[in-house]
């Protein structure tokens, strides 16, 4: 397997009239959804074969996301059926750049159950790429599931933290920075926007992202990639050798699932073994083809359609 990724699933309903809130009357678009999900389904889209390892409620909707699972061919093998409701996000895009979107999910939902022992230990150390994120490590037994599992991995190559923080999951801020941070040393690469790099760190008053990135590095990361919005992207290495990678503009229809293009993109680049410049580039260009797009999964683009616009953007 290439890449097993761990965390959040859900039935994501996309507002499809642009410039309206979700207090406007509007119509929906339903597609499966979650941050980790999103990443496992990019990555299928590039020819990897990926799986995620959550859990569904034993509802419609539930059997809604597993059979899109298997439409995208991304394994189930390690989708959970649990107690509870198949949590679901509504998403308006009254603003382009900003999105308003709404979680309704238990505060035990079903991937937040998952027990330890799920994944036997010898996929766990030979996956080619894992993929976890700060909101796994929100609430039990997730999080000592991914705990345990990090533990067995032994930060072997890829061992990828998307540092992915989400406020309403936390009970506070300084629980989420004691957790992410402690997590970092069970992790070879980190991944991150300047907010979430804050938390991880702790730099709050920080803006530089060559900072975070050494600061990163101080908690044993050696690939650091720090994302900086319109101002691209820092990718640095633990020899000391930094490079930032200007970002591409395109007309955003809607930001949510940029950054898990991004992500799945990226994991490509290190999966094919190309330059981490290279990959950094090829991850922006998707995030951006995502961004002038709806509905995350439904949009994650293959890589004829990324190189296409790289070639355009010369």
């Amino acid at each position: 397997m290439d890449l097993l990724t761990i965390g959040r699933i859900s039935v994501d309903l996309y507002g499809q009239e642009i410039a309206a809130g979700l207090e406007d009357p509007q119509s929906f678009a339903k597609a499966v959804g979650g941050s980790p999900t999103n990443v496992a389904i990019g990555a299928a889209k590039y020819g990897h074969s990926t799986a995620v390892l959550t859990a569904v409620g034993n509802d419609s909707l539930g059997k809604f996301v597993v059979n899109e699972l298997t439409r995208y061919g991304v394994s189930t093998q390690f989708v959970l059926t649990g107690n509870g409701a198949t949590p679901v996000v509504i998403a308006g895009v009254k603003e382009a750049d900003n999105p308003e979107f709404v979680f309704y999910r238990d505060e035990r939902a079903p991937d937040t159950q998952i027990p330890k022992g799920t994944v036997s230990d010898e996929v766990i150390k030979e996956v080619k790429a894992l993929w976890f994120t700060g909101s796994t490590l929100a609430i039990k037994p997730l999080s000592e599931t991914v705990s345990e599992m990090l533990a067995t991995r032994a930060r072997k190559s890829f061992t990828i933290f998307d540092l992915d923080y989400r406020p309403s999951f936390w009970p506070d801020r300084i629980s989420a920075h004691l957790a992410i941070n402690q997590a970092l040393n069970l992790a070879n690469v980190a991944i991150g926007n300047i907010e979430e790099c804050r938390v991880a760190t702790g730099l709050e008053n920080e803006k530089d992202p060559r900072v975070f990135a050494d600061a990163l590095h101080e908690s044993g990361i050696e690939i650091a990639v720090v994302k900086g919005g319109p101002d691209g992207v820092l990718i640095s290495e633990k020899s000391g050798i930094k490079s930032a990678v200007p970002g591409i503009q395109v007309q955003t229809r809607c930001g949510l699932g940029a950054g898990d293009a991004f992500g799945a993109a990226f994991v490509h680049g290190l999966l094919k073994g190309w330059d981490l410049t290279e990959s950094v580039r090829f991850a922006n260009a998707a995030g951006a083809i995502v961004a002038s797009r709806l509905l995350c999964s439904e949009a994650m683009p293959t890589e004829a359609e990324v190189k296409s616009l790289l070639a355009s953007a010369l």
